[in-house]
């Protein structure tokens, strides 16, 4: 017979085979799972820290001048001549290079004896009416807030500008005049040109119709909208959801976002202003490393299936043509074991049953006492167990009554310390209005010290510095003023919450004592009966086990004699039932070794 090169069937190829596939394919499926989640969520943290950078950094761009123009304003109001406004004007200018000009108009027109001065000397043409210029009229309307126009074209340095303004009142409120400024959209397209974010990422500024505020393009700036160019459904994605819900989630810094054709979108609206930024980019920036490493890692897989494929192979067919050699030894050796191990079954069978006959009678007698003393061993166990048990149960009662008790007293305490903590927590806002007060008047003293000190010259540039960065710190003590206030009041209601849970507690607590008093009281009555019936329970046990004595003095050398006979028994049957399997098993290897050759 010509001997095969693989004698493995397809039986046992595919049982190699199809485990080892399975276990490759769910770990591939399961790392690129795991990794894809984990690269999204990296990918989506990074995105909305970024976009935190943009808008903090857009922010920084245009709120020192709103800052200044509040400053410049409160000055108008105490210094109201033209000389001092002027100097007011031209000093704050220079501090702010981002603005191309600060003006003041007065509230009166130009036709009526009013004027309009600006930082950089410029002269209305004639006829020109400042009053009815949009920043004038805005910021009459937004009453005594910063007013942001539209963005326009200025015709002075041929620059894209927002304009900022705000009315000016006297302590009568009459109306005095408006002071603005000009910010330069220049100076947002550097700061997005600055921050980068991943190779092909674009960030853009839009206005609330989606209109551009920002492009690498610059006639697209307020003449195209960025959702008449963005390449998503707008089907699904329109720009009207989108500003809603930019609207509604970013006085809470929530940013909006989602994933389309491979390419991301994230949007959020700049606080304390009318616009909004939008970043897109192509998703493959964060994960083109990962599409290689995947193709390495198959690879690497598949090589590995393979050579554990040749390998089982190799050891199956070593494994087939030893079973067949010990096959074949094994029928030899146990046709001649069968042959015995029947003739000693049938004589130790014989035996047997004789002495099983003799012993069956006083086994079911003695079965029978040894049956009513182990129920009756058992109930007088069970007796002593539940009158211990009962016993231990009504102390615990006792103590848990106690400790329901302990609870109490101490939630009561507990009431009574968050009650007197609310009343020291209303104190601290006594304190936080004073500083809030305190670092008013900083920041008004440090910004007429920067006045003077312009005035100075050379000699007061040093002394420039320093009350600028009085204004600055007075800044941040009132926005932390903000914040302290928030907490306390966030503590306030907590601590509000917590005083309503915990006098709930205290009636649960109260029905618990009184429920656990009821309980203890029944335990008692248990643990009273429990040890009457223990003691009758033993006294049985004594009886049972004296008649049950007597029985098994009598079985015990019956059953001796009949365990040896059982036992002699037993081996030979398993000898000769160990024998037929034995056989069984070789002619079965040696069938499989023959089909298999």
């Amino acid at each position: 017979m010509k001997k095969k090169l693989i004698s493995l069937s397809f039986k046992q190829i595919l049982l190699i085979v199809l485990p080892l596939a399975v276990v490759a394919s769910f770990t591939c499926f399961s790392f690129t799972n795991i990794i894809s989640d984990i690269i999204t969520a990296d990918t989506t943290r990074y995105i909305a820290s970024q976009g935190d950078k943009v808008e903090y950094e857009v922010r920084l761009a245009f709120e020192p001048p709103i800052f200044a123009l509040n400053t410049v304003a409160e000055n108008v109001s105490r210094h109201s001549a033209r000389s001092d406004i002027n100097s007011v004007l031209k000093a704050t200018a220079s501090q702010y290079p981002q603005c191309a000009a600060f003006y003041f108009g007065t509230a009166r027109a130009m036709s009526n004896g009013g004027y309009q001065m600006t930082s950089d000397d410029w002269e209305a043409p004639k006829g020109f009416e400042h009053t009815e210029r949009p920043w004038f009229t805005g910021a009459v309307s937004a009453s005594g807030e910063v007013f942001s126009g539209e963005p326009y074209m200025n015709s002075r340095n041929g620059k894209m500008c927002i304009s900022f303004s705000r009315a000016i009142y006297d302590s009568d409120d009459t109306l005095i005049g408006v002071a603005g400024c000009d910010l330069v959209l220049d100076k947002l397209s550097e700061i997005l040109s600055d921050l980068y974010i991943s190779p092909n990422t674009k960030t853009y500024i839009v206005d609330q119709k989606g209109l551009y505020l920002t492009n690498e393009i610059s006639s697209a700036i307020m003449t195209r909208s960025y959702f008449d160019d963005a390449e998503f459904d707008t089907r699904v994605h329109n720009a009207t959801t989108m500003l809603e819900n930019i609207s509604l989630n970013a006085m809470d810094g929530i940013g909006e976002g989602f994933v389309e054709k491979g390419i991301f979108y994230t949007w959020r609206k700049i606080a304390n202003a009318p616009w909004f930024i939008i970043m897109q980019g192509p998703t493959s920036d964060f994960t083109g490393s990962f599409s290689f490493w995947m193709k390495v890692i198959a690879a690497i897989v598949t090589a590995l299936i393979l050579g554990c494929v040749v390998l089982n192979a190799y050891l199956q067919e070593k494994t087939n043509r030893r079973e067949a050699k010990v096959g074949e030894q094994l029928i030899t050796e146990v046709q001649t074991l069968v042959v015995a191990a029947k003739e000693n079954a049938a004589t130790s069978q014989d035996q047997s049953a004789a002495v099983k006959e003799i012993v069956a009678t006083m086994t079911d007698n003695n079965a029978l006492s040894e049956n009513i003393s182990k129920k009756i061993t058992d109930v007088s166990s069970v007796a002593q167990k539940t009158s211990s048990d009962v016993s231990d149960g009504v102390s615990y009662l006792a103590e848990n009554v106690q400790k329901l008790r302990e609870i109490a007293d101490a939630n009561t305490q507990t009431i009574e310390g968050i009650k007197a903590l609310g009343g020291k927590i209303e104190n601290i806002w006594d304190i936080v209005t004073l500083i809030n007060s305190v670092a008013d008047q900083a920041k008004i003293i440090a910004f007429n010290a920067e006045l003077e000190a312009s005035s100075a010259g050379e000699a007061g540039k040093n002394f420039h510095i320093v009350a600028t960065e009085i204004r600055r710190l007075a800044d941040g003590i009132i926005d932390g003023t903000k914040e302290i206030k928030e907490r306390i009041t966030e503590i306030q209601q907590s601590s509000d919450r917590l005083v309503l849970a915990s006098e709930s507690g205290t009636e649960k607590i109260n029905e618990g004592v009184a429920g656990a008093a009821s309980l203890s009281e029944r335990f008692e009555s248990i643990k009273n009966a429990s040890e009457v019936t223990a003691t009758s329970a033993s006294d049985i046990t004594t009886i049972i086990q004296q008649q049950s004595t007597a029985s098994e003095q009598i079985l015990i050398t019956l059953k001796q004699i009949a365990a040896g006979v059982e036992n002699f028994t037993a081996a030979t049957e398993n000898i000769s039932t160990t024998s037929q399997n034995l056989k069984s098993i070789a002619e079965g290897l040696n069938t499989r070794s023959e089909e298999q050759s």
